[in-house]
């Protein structure tokens, strides 16, 4: 598809949901090159400066084609620190050594009433991610998003469906899919090199215990009720937000889905099933009956899949996953790769056998899928997928009993009290 000749690259960017997913539209890589002009540069704002969106914040400073045009926190401490080295990466650029062209907002909404921004990043707690993603894609904003998803399962639907029905590109952070180490053991699972896989076992961090503090002041600068938004109200106390809301089930799931997130994922990918999800799910956690953080700390669930494969979700294994199968196994994790027979790490892959998608850097596959249209390496209709299986765990675990699952409708079978669970209220005025 010709771009014509008066068309700025926003022009078509903004476009583009009317043609999403069409023929794609190749812009030239700037690698070694000066640095693009401003209508040919990809204008972003940071929403959500604490945690990960420090970190994500720093690598697409570093993309020669990123504009980041505005920064979004409401803790004014975060706020202006990811503002300062906006302008501070920035200033490198100019003969005169300053740069003042990045804006800081408390509420989100402001940002994405811009028209001048053409993609956002998503770095804030779980229960804010459905309401910032759907009402992104409203605006016509392509997204990166961090992990998990969502909060509930019914809250994972709406954005995959609202990022399929606005035609916007989603990158989900779950960064393990553009690590060789990943790709190449979900590759001699795919390509049958240890026979049919009957389990897979992912091993997850344990969640950290708290007692309860007692209630204290809001820190100057810090906008609560804004970061409690559609979540309970409840009184600030220390370890309630900022990286601890995730062991806080009103807030997030614990680790199962914070690391579940990354290694169900993992282990879809290695067994093609990133589209579905288990038929039968039981297991056993236990759930803090007293303290602030009230996630499973010690759990296990298993998943069976119409296939009759098995995936384990559990905190008493290694962190990483293994697939076994008849003829072996083959174990990933962020540090080391390993597999019996160990001959299997010298596998090579025939040109028609599976061949996973390549991606050398999770941030630079988001933008190029920006220019192209493309498909990112991270969809968000398999991060739905994956953390749906995360949430099955914690409703088992939560009811102490086996449930029954429908994948393709997405609902449970004959079971109303687990069906309740796959979405939570909203506090007013906040709706989805």
């Amino acid at each position: 598809m010709a771009k014509p000749a008066d068309m700025t690259r926003r022009q078509f960017v903004q476009g583009a949901a009317a043609t999403a997913f069409a023929a794609p539209y190749i812009v030239p890589a700037f690698a070694g090159a000066a640095r693009p002009a401003p209508s040919n540069r990809i204008t972003m704002a940071q929403i959500g400066c604490g945690g990960m969106g420090r970190g994500d914040l720093h690598n697409f400073l570093q993309a020669d084609d990123v504009q980041v045009l505005a920064v979004c926190d409401v803790d004014t401490e975060h706020r202006e620190a990811a503002r300062q080295a906006v302008e501070e990466r920035y200033a490198t650029n100019t003969a005169h050594g300053i740069y003042r062209g990045c804006d800081a907002y408390n509420d989100f909404r402001e940002v994405l009433a811009r028209d001048d921004i053409d993609a956002i990043v998503q770095s804030v707690p779980d229960h804010w991610h459905a309401l910032i993603i759907t009402g992104a894609a409203r605006a016509g904003k392509d997204i990166y998003g961090q992990k998990p998803l969502s909060l509930t399962i019914r809250q994972g639907r709406v954005m995959s469906d609202a990022i399929r029905r606005y035609g916007r590109v989603f990158q989900t952070g779950s960064q393990q899919r553009s690590d060789d180490r990943f790709r190449f053991a979900c590759e001699l699972v795919r390509n049958g090199r240890i026979g049919q896989v009957h389990t897979v076992t992912c091993g997850l961090p344990t969640t950290p215990t708290r007692d309860n503090p007692p209630p204290s002041p809001v820190p100057e600068g810090f906008d609560y009720d804004m970061w409690l938004g559609p979540a309970p109200s409840a009184p600030y106390c220390e370890g309630r937000t900022h990286w601890d809301f995730r062991w806080i089930l009103d807030y997030s799931g614990g680790q199962v889905t914070d690391w579940g997130a990354h290694h169900i994922d993992i282990a879809h990918w290695g067994l093609g099933l990133m589209n579905t999800g288990p038929i039968e799910v039981e297991g056993v956690g236990e759930f803090p009956d007293d303290g602030l953080w009230n996630a499973a700390t010690n759990y296990r669930f298993t998943c069976i899949y119409e296939t009759g494969v098995r995936i384990v979700v559990t905190n008493q294994f290694e962190n990483g996953v293994k697939w076994e199968g008849p003829d072996g196994w083959v174990f990933v994790n962020r540090g080391r790769i390993d597999a019996h027979p160990r001959s299997l790490l010298n596998e090579k892959f025939g040109p028609r056998e599976v061949h996973l998608q390549r991606s050398a850097d999770h941030y630079r596959n988001f933008l190029e899928c920006v220019k192209s249209r493309r498909e990112p390496i991270a969809p968000i209709e398999q991060a739905h997928r994956t953390i749906t299986v995360a949430h099955l765990g914690n409703i088992a675990m939560l009811l102490g009993r086996k449930v029954r699952w429908n994948p393709d409708r997405e609902l449970f079978i004959n079971d109303a009290q687990a069906q309740r669970m796959t979405d939570r209220a909203m506090r007013e005025p906040w709706r989805l």
